[in-house]
């Protein structure tokens, strides 16, 4: 666990307790934690301690090595984390913040499976899916990944989409490829959405695991969330059941509003990832010795952490407000992508602090930090790019599209 910091000392304090009052719980310093209720809080320290003391101490040689924990799935499904944002959605959201600071891959494989595929069985899926899939996929006792991305097709998937469904009988036939998806290679269920070809309108159809004519690759040699298994999809005359359709995906916008709280997901991981990065780089300043004495004692060093802190408080205000946002059913997608936006550009920023403060030692996944410095390239470009989500805000203001 991270070394933590003094905080304010309560109101009735005499002079000078403050030299004896317990740090500040996790750099906290507005005590935004409070905002959580007695019974939330115990939550949140639980889900913290395990992913500090089961996620964080193994992902550096998983990320090394690219490889996933597979036998972190039993612990994890046992911590029953799988639909949060039904607990609330401030609680769920500094969970998932807590996730990523342990780590961003594991964070991500659990945010494709339940952000996305449970709960696109939950609210678009027919009552037989919810019965027979959802208990396993709540104790993880089987895994879903979200096929939406194509070789060619990113941000303008709406329109462009190739990958089609063919209605013919009693099934669906499937052709086409898929490109950047999350859990592809291992995934028991695949959440494949496909232009159907009878009404041009794109939905959402599930794949099992060894259907024929169904090819997963993973995608190699990447700089950003090693851990993650990342696939090439190839969709070959794939045939599915008839009920094998999400009844409740007749349009994209259906995919859209998974999209939306999946966009808030990220935003809350960039959040989650600059407290990372200050975690590390404040325990290595103090314990970094150059001229004699711990190099968190130069000014410069301290003013870059105030700055990271500055940048990740600031973020987890904006996460907080879109929290209440949600709870309230006011959230947009243009509230989303003013989170994901501002909240990357400032991890960017954040994370670019604490590898300069860990020096050369920051490119060096032994000090952890460059793992954090790579895998928010991964944040900052996923669930929509930077530039598109700016275009989003920028709609939303002026009422111009800047995109056709």
């Amino acid at each position: 666990m991270p070394v933590l910091q003094k905080g304010p000392p309560p109101a009735s304090a005499a002079p000078g307790v403050q030299d004896n009052l317990p740090p500040y719980p996790e750099a906290d310093l507005l005590y935004l934690s409070g905002l959580l209720t007695v019974a939330e809080q115990a939550q949140l320290a639980q889900a913290r301690n395990f992913f500090q003391q089961e996620v964080r101490p193994i992902a550096v040689d998983f990320w090394n090595r690219a490889e996933f924990p597979f036998e972190l799935l039993p612990k994890l499904g046992k911590q029953q984390l799988t639909g949060l944002n039904s607990r609330g959605h401030l609680l769920a959201g500094l969970i998932q913040m807590e996730f990523a600071r342990a780590d961003t891959s594991v964070s991500t494989f659990f945010g494709v499976h339940d952000e996305l595929f449970t709960t696109a069985i939950r609210e678009l899926g027919s009552d037989e899916h919810r019965q027979t899939m959802l208990p396993d996929l709540l104790s993880l006792k089987k895994v879903g990944a979200f096929a939406l991305t194509e070789p060619l097709h990113g941000s303008d998937i709406s329109r462009q989409m190739e990958t089609t469904a063919t209605r013919s009988g009693d099934e669906w036939i499937l052709n086409g490829h898929k490109r950047w998806i999350g859990n592809g290679t291992f995934a028991d269920y695949v959440l494949v959405w496909a232009r159907d070809t009878a009404d041009d309108q794109i939905k959402g159809f599930i794949v099992e695991k060894g259907t024929e004519g169904f090819r997963t690759e993973a995608i190699p040699n990447k700089a950003a969330v090693r851990i993650i298994q990342n696939a090439n999809i190839t969709l070959d005359n794939v045939r599915i059941p008839f009920t094998n359709w999400l009844p409740g995906t007749r349009t994209f916008r259906d995919a859209n509003s998974l999209l939306l709280h999946s966009r808030v997901w990220v935003s809350w991981q960039a959040v989650g990832q600059q407290f990372a990065a200050f975690d590390v780089a404040r325990a290595y300043a103090l314990q970094r010795k150059q001229f004699g004495k711990p190099i968190a004692s130069f000014q410069l060093i301290q003013d870059q952490l105030a700055r990271m802190i500055g940048n990740a408080t600031m973020s987890l205000s904006l996460m907080i407000q879109l929290a209440r946002l949600t709870e309230s059913g006011l959230l947009t997608m243009d509230h989303a992508a003013l989170a994901k936006a501002s909240c990357t550009e400032r991890m960017r920023k954040t994370v670019a602090l604490g590898r300069s403060i860990v020096g050369g030692n920051g490119i060096s996944t032994d000090f952890e930090m460059a793992k954090i410095f790579a895998d928010a390239e991964a944040i900052y470009s996923y669930e929509g790019s930077y530039e598109i989500n700016t275009l989003l805000v920028g709609r939303a203001l002026t009422g111009i599209s800047a995109f056709a």
